[in-house]
């Protein structure tokens, strides 16, 4: 009897520890595809945030390589000016000191007395004194250039260093988002759009537009169903701020490869006076778009998607810009 009773608690016993342990082992459900593609947007937009910072970089560094390349061409003949006029001062003194000539000692001895000798005296000094002042100005440019340059290096080294800890960021979400791409792959059946003629067929046709807008649109309208690739300006694909530089481009216009400079780049319109061709900017400077009239405009959305025509209104805007 009492070995029975022992069994009844030892089964007693192994049903609550079950039913204890039942919650924690229950096999989590996949996520649904509208999760999952909640989560490849938001790494998706945390992801543009650091390639348009990544673009920034690019635009800068740049920009101050070509200003470096700049100054060394200034400091070259600078630098062989400088080195002329000590050449020459040099040889004078040396002329003066073997023969002579225009020294104290000639200036005594040659008729025309004390006036004719303070006259020569003065042109000697007068002449050596243009010509140090001639020096002192080049090399006082010349020291002006190389610590602009020295400045431009070290901003140029910090920011390589900055791009490389943006790039191991930007792989780093690359990561991330792989993981999440293979989930929507069993979701879909692909991690990524697929490229779909419908999509440029139903955006229609580009609206006649005159002009260099009309150009810009024209581009813009050509690259629907093209692949959103990161850091890109075409012709195979694009990032959002790639996009709008490209479209411009075509129609001879120069803008920065990102959002933000872009925003800085082209003159404030307001919503009521927005015109095809105008830049439309979400918040945070994070992502641009290629206004096209009625409302709607052409962008790369994100990584995984294609450029596409749709409402101007799917994120909170920023404002607009015209490009000069």
């Amino acid at each position: 009897m009492s070995s029975l009773r022992i069994l009844l608690r030892s089964l007693a016993v192994a049903g609550l520890s079950a039913a204890l342990l039942a919650p924690a082992t229950v096999a989590r459900a996949e996520p649904t595809p509208a999760e999952l593609t909640k989560q490849i947007e938001k790494s998706s937009t945390e992801l543009e945030r650091i390639v348009e910072s990544y673009n920034k970089l690019s635009e800068e560094i740049k920009a101050n390589q070509t200003t470096v390349a700049a100054l060394q061409v200034k400091i070259g003949p600078l630098q062989a000016q400088a080195e002329q006029s000590r050449a020459d001062v040099g040889a004078m003194a040396v002329t003066a000191y073997k023969t002579g000539k225009l020294g104290t000692a000639e200036a005594l001895l040659l008729p025309g007395g004390s006036g004719a000798m303070m006259e020569r005296l003065g042109t000697l000094d007068q002449l050596t004194r243009q010509r140090q002042e001639t020096i002192a100005g080049f090399t006082s440019d010349q020291r002006k250039l190389i610590d602009q340059k020295t400045r431009l290096d070290a901003t140029l080294a910090r920011q390589a260093a900055q791009a490389k800890q943006l790039t191991i960021g930007k792989k780093k979400i690359e990561t991330d988002l792989k993981r999440l791409y293979e989930l929507r792959r069993q979701a879909y059946g692909r991690a990524t759009e697929a490229p779909s003629p419908r999509a440029k067929s139903s955006a229609g046709s580009a609206p006649a537009i005159a002009g260099s807008a009309g150009t810009a649109v024209r581009y813009a309208y050509g690259a629907i169903g093209k692949p959103y690739v990161w850091g890109a300006d075409g012709p195979s694909g694009y990032d959002c701020s790639g996009l709008t530089l490209a479209a411009w481009r075509s129609a001879g216009k120069s803008l920065p490869h990102n959002a933000a400079m872009q925003w800085d780049a082209t003159s404030r319109v307001s919503r009521s006076s927005l015109q095809p061709g105008d830049l439309v900017f979400y918040s945070g400077l994070g992502h641009v778009a290629l206004y096209v009239g009625d409302g709607q405009v052409i962008d790369a959305p994100s990584a995984g998607r294609n450029v596409s025509k749709r409402g101007m209104n799917m994120m909170p805007i920023q404002g607009y810009g015209r490009v000069r």
